[in-house]
């Protein structure tokens, strides 16, 4: 189905769409943006659609991966070279100069050296920006469940290395595989918590190491499960939200899930702004990018899954000519769109 309906290249296209659509918006209040940009249902794409530091670190992941499979079968040291050597070519790239978050920038100050990168992980930052990015892992084809999941928390510890980092970035990128083959967004949450809860005390130590000694935890499973806690717990409210007959399009969807600035926030309002609409990708992204919390992040991740779902025919070829980036992100996603 992936090579049907393009869904790789749909959900990394998407993910830059709601990036550059929610950009402008990012620190602003509803009733701000509203005032600024007009209805929310008919927000358009910037003349310019630049993307934010989101983009810009997924297609350094997708890059690193890329160069990891192509090298042989995925395994964490393949993995973490490459993936580590673009975060640090980005740190130095004259085009970081997007508002990126601070613990982006401190752990790959400390990636650019000879420490482990256990040393460089920041242990307890649990922000969105491990898991706006992992899209590529959860699109990349021919990985069998185990690397999907290491390779999710592994890119995700580099620099965050929250068990909620961890957890969050390995949820959002099986619910992006899930989509793109063919899952029905209607049983999406309860499939997410039930892997949750499947993976609840599971330490790998093959991909993780002793990242878990740099935290307060007695054991590895308890580190984790920390993580794992946050995000069921997070989707438990996902499910109640869906469920509540008073949600409307109107409300703004930080209200119902959080603002998004921490992992399982941004995780949980992506799904809801996709699971809302998710037969309207466009009105999906208008509607993450017209909140109070991290609109770049929470559109970009909403636009990952919609993408996913639909395929790249879901976006306004205009939009598409238009976005930043859009040679990188199509060179990827047909890659893999052709089971490359």
């Amino acid at each position: 189905m992936m090579r049907t309906k393009q869904a790789a290249t749909g959900s990394l296209i998407g993910l830059a769409l709601g990036d550059a659509l929610g950009f402008p918006t990012e620190f602003d209040n509803v009733p701000s943006i509203l005032a600024e940009h007009g209805p929310w249902r008919e927000m358009e794409l910037p003349p310019k659609a630049r993307v934010s530091d989101d983009t810009q670190m997924t297609l350094a992941l997708g890059r690193g991966l890329w160069t990891a499979m192509e090298r042989g079968p995925l395994v964490p040291r393949s993995l973490e070279r490459p993936v580590r050597e673009e975060f640090v070519n980005w740190y130095h790239s004259p085009d970081n100069d997007r508002a990126p978050g601070r613990t982006c920038l401190v752990a790959c100050r400390l990636l650019d050296s000879d420490l482990p990168w256990q040393k460089a992980s920041q242990i307890g930052s649990k922000g969105c920006g491990a898991n706006m990015r992992v899209a590529p892992v959860g699109l990349a084809p021919g990985l069998d469940e185990r690397q999907r999941a290491g390779a999710a928390q592994l890119q995700a510890a580099l620099t965050h290395g929250h068990p909620t980092g961890l957890a969050a970035s390995d949820l959002t990128a099986r619910a992006v595989h899930l989509l793109a083959q063919g899952a029905e967004p209607a049983g999406l949450v309860g499939r997410l918590r039930s892997y949750g809860l499947e993976s609840r005390t599971r330490y790998d130590e093959r991909w993780l190491g002793d990242l878990w000694t740099y935290a307060d935890d007695p054991t590895p499973a308890h580190f984790i499960a920390r993580g794992w806690d946050e995000c069921l717990a997070v989707l438990e409210r996902l499910e109640a939200v869906l469920r509540d007959p008073s949600l409307t399009s109107e409300t703004d969807p930080c209200l119902a899930t959080g603002v998004g600035w921490v992992a399982e926030e941004a995780l949980a309002t992506g799904l809801l702004c996709f699971l809302m609409f998710p037969e309207d990708p466009v009105t999906a992204l208008r509607r993450a990018a017209c909140t109070r919390g991290d609109s770049d992040s929470i559109a970009c991740l909403t636009g990952a899954f919609a993408g996913a779902h639909l395929g790249v025919a879901a976006w306004p070829g205009e939009w598409v000519e238009r976005v930043e980036y859009r040679g990188e992100l199509e060179g990827l996603g047909v890659g893999w769109d052709g089971g490359v």
